[in-house]
């Protein structure tokens, strides 16, 4: 996932912000505990979420995949003290573990847990949203595009990792490889649709910012 050598990798990230101690911990407990740690957002994109979050300093967040919290914590980095984040996340194993650093942060009560399909969970939240995360299941990309649209407000941010899917995404498909076709699918949707704005980051494994006009 990596677009440039290591030792240029290494000089950014200590010329970054440095990883707060709760995440720190977060990181080497998944590392130690949880299957498929490789899916953490880690300490470089966790700084960039963080940034976005604060720049754009939204009232309301949406994250779809929650995983073991770390990239929930640095999105509500930026929330409003009025603000309330929403994940999502159909493993109900990690729920528990996800509250245990979701408490011990400064966000606990801002952040509400939602366990189960976020096609269904979405559309029941009776909330506009100013920033939304989106880094689930890479076939259901577009499904969630489509559902979130009406209920980001303009100028509101959209997030997508692993756009660029380690490099997938420019090799021949295989007929049953459906999280790479999903993939190229998106990427060429945010390209096209002039509801959005879109600029895609060769960061670790694809970031893409798009903006709602």
């Amino acid at each position: 996932m990596h677009f440039i050598p290591e030792e240029l990798d290494d000089y950014v990230v200590k010329h970054s912000e440095d990883e707060p101690e709760l995440l720190q911990q977060l990181n080497r407990e998944t590392y130690q505990k949880i299957l498929q740690p490789r899916m953490l957002s880690g300490h470089y994109q966790g700084r960039v979420l963080s940034m976005i979050s604060k720049l754009v300093n939204p009232k309301n967040i949406l994250e779809i995949g929650t995983y073991t919290g770390y990239s929930a914590l640095c999105l509500a980095e930026g929330i409003q003290a009025s603000g309330a984040l929403h994940t999502i996340d159909i493993n109900e194993e990690l729920a528990d573990f996800q509250r245990k650093y979701f408490d011990k942060s400064g966000y606990g009560s801002q952040i509400f847990q939602h366990i189960g399909d976020a096609q269904e969970i979405i559309p029941e939240l009776d909330k506009m949203f100013d920033l939304v995360f989106i880094d689930a299941d890479k076939e259901n990309y577009p499904n969630y595009f489509n559902i979130v649209i009406d209920k980001l407000n303009p100028g509101g941010i959209i997030l997508s990792d692993n756009v660029l899917w380690s490099g997938k995404i420019l090799e021949d498909l295989k007929p049953d490889d459906f999280s790479t076709k999903a993939l190229i699918e998106y990427n060429l949707l945010l390209k096209n649709d002039d509801r959005v704005e879109t600029v895609v980051l060769p960061i670790r494994d694809g970031l893409t910012i798009s903006r709602k006009v």
